[in-house]
């Protein structure tokens, strides 16, 4: 088990999602930056789709209270054991009493804890992703107990990989599809919409990412459509809003462009503030 001492601003465990229930309205979440969060699985010889923990800028302070092993991607918040550093995308020993607690934010958003094996949460619709009304709760808490596997034997050898993935988080190209209303745009919309810097505002979370600019806007609302993870809204005062990992499952606004799998990934480390351009994938 794993005892939470303390929660952090936002951490909750989190696969890569429920799939095959939006039909009902249920959103398909998963760890919000997909590409660290298998990254961290993969590094400890876990399967891709095992549960982490997603720490969203403020991490927590975890006791172990078996041993395992256990591997941090994603941003750099710090990442200490019994107050001694580590490094991220790592693989670490450890022992039964170790204190895991993360400090200062020094690039990215979201960070990844993998444990050998992967979180044992209870599966709900094929999945331990955490969201409210279908987990109990959206996040961890203090004082919650986490199971996790137990090791017969431990790897004491400590592996590192040296990844050059800082463009994951430095860049700020967005790269974008067509939506299915992006051809009712006009064609001076369309330039500003692909040569314009926008902004993040402080409307962000794991459902949506709302930017700071207005855009002009000549479009009626649809007729309730379906909508996917990374699809870019705009909505009738010209604000634009591009749906996350857990995201509703239909939506009345024209969606004007698509992002890439990889595009959500990287919006994903960007928080308040942080520019971005949209880059249009010719298909």
């Amino acid at each position: 088990m794993i005892e939470i001492i303390k929660s952090g601003l936002y951490s909750s465990i989190q696969d890569l999602g429920r799939f095959e229930y939006e039909n009902y309205g249920v959103p398909v979440s998963g760890s919000m930056d997909q590409f660290s969060s298998v990254l961290s699985n993969k590094l400890l010889g876990n399967m891709d789709n095992d549960a982490v923990m997603e720490i969203t800028m403020v991490g927590p302070i975890l006791k172990f209270l078996k041993e395992t092993r256990i591997c941090i991607t994603g941003a750099d918040i710090s990442p200490s054991i019994n107050d001694k550093s580590i490094d991220v995308n790592s693989i670490y020993q450890i022992k039964k009493g170790d204190i895991l607690k993360f400090g200062k934010l020094k690039y990215g958003l979201r960070s990844y804890l993998s444990v050998s094996g992967g979180f044992l949460s209870k599966k709900i619709m094929n999945s331990r992703s955490m969201y409210l009304n279908i987990t109990k709760y959206s996040r961890i808490n203090k004082g919650d107990s986490l199971k996790i596997k137990t090791l017969k034997n431990i790897n004491t050898k400590r592996t590192k990989i040296n990844i050059n993935y800082l463009e994951h988080f430095k860049s700020n190209i967005i790269e974008v599809f067509k939506g299915p209303e992006y051809n009712e745009l006009t064609k001076k919309q369309k330039q500003v919409l692909l040569n314009k810097t926008f902004s993040i505002s402080n409307n962000n979370d794991r459902m949506a990412y709302q930017l700071n600019e207005s855009f002009d806007n000549i479009l009626n609302s649809i007729i309730t459509s379906l909508v996917l993870q990374g699809t870019v809204q705009l909505t009738p005062s010209g604000k634009i809003i591009i749906l996350m990992r857990d995201s509703q499952t239909c939506g009345g606004y024209p969606r004007i462009l698509q992002l890439s799998k990889k595009s959500i990934n990287k919006l994903s480390q960007k928080h308040m503030g942080n520019r971005i351009k949209f880059k249009l994938i010719e298909s």
